[in-house]
């Protein structure tokens, strides 16, 4: 890939993630600089490696454990002083929970929702006050399918996606006038080491394809995308199934 004129500063949340390795290629391979984020940093370390090969001018890192959100302040003060100028954050991180587990327990629960929703909140708020002063910058977060309806089979993953959803419309909403994007990416099933124990079938995307159309909608401003995008049609099916009907489905 060629590297564009423009060439882009960003910060990757969850940079150690399948689809997150895939798609920071490809901005490296586009000559940006990243700021990558993740949790273990004996595998962020390698992948930023992996990236200064592939073309990256500058890669920084930063290792934290993002469900320590008293310490959300403190990260952001440090990704502002590793790079200036960022044009895009993308969230790219969280967890799929064990629905049983969490049926069974608050405290799973609570875990749940705090890493796939009360956390990216948090960042988002910090973020979105500093972007409001400003123009021509992105927010990118990656939300699920899980989250149009509410389904027996992972209903506390689907609350947290599904209310970050709604939290990121509202937040669109409000950034459009400071000419800031909010784009709300809905994945269907990935092919990634979070799901290596499901049964994989055609519906199953690579994290490549995925990460491909992130990175399309990101420099589109796009709203809202799902990926791949015939999960936009199998949602608008599930949605339309009466009430009636869905709860007695085994899904």
């Amino acid at each position: 890939m060629q590297q564009r004129p423009d060439s882009e500063t960003i910060v990757v949340f969850g940079a150690t993630s399948a689809v997150a390795q895939e798609l920071a290629r490809i901005h490296a391979g586009s000559g940006d600089s990243m700021v990558l984020i993740a949790r273990n940093s004996e595998r962020l370390n390698s992948v930023a490696a992996d990236l200064r090969v592939r073309g990256a001018p500058q890669v920084e890192c930063l290792c934290s454990d993002l469900d320590n959100i008293q310490e959300h302040p403190n990260l952001l003060k440090k990704v502002e002083e590793k790079c200036t100028g960022i044009v895009k954050y993308y969230f790219l991180y969280g967890a799929l929970p064990d629905q049983k587990a969490c049926e069974a327990s608050w405290d799973a629960t609570h875990s749940a929702l705090t890493t796939n929703f009360l956390s990216v909140v948090s960042l988002l708020t910090q973020i979105a006050n500093k972007m409001e002063k400003e123009t021509n910058r992105g927010l990118i977060v990656v939300s699920s399918v899980a989250g149009d309806r509410g389904r027996q089979s992972n209903y506390i993953y689907g609350t947290a996606k599904g209310a970050l959803s709604i939290f990121l419309q509202g937040l669109r909403n409000r950034l459009y006038q400071s000419n800031c994007s909010v784009t709300t990416i809905k994945p269907g099933f990935i092919d990634t080491p979070m799901t290596r124990d499901f049964k994989k079938g055609a519906l199953w995307a690579t994290p490549e394809k995925v990460a491909q159309d992130i990175y399309n909608a990101s420099c589109k401003g796009k709203n809202e995308v799902y990926t791949p995008g015939y999960w936009r049609l199998i949602m608008l099916i599930i949605n339309n199934i009466p009430e009636t009907i869905f709860k007695r489905l085994s899904l």
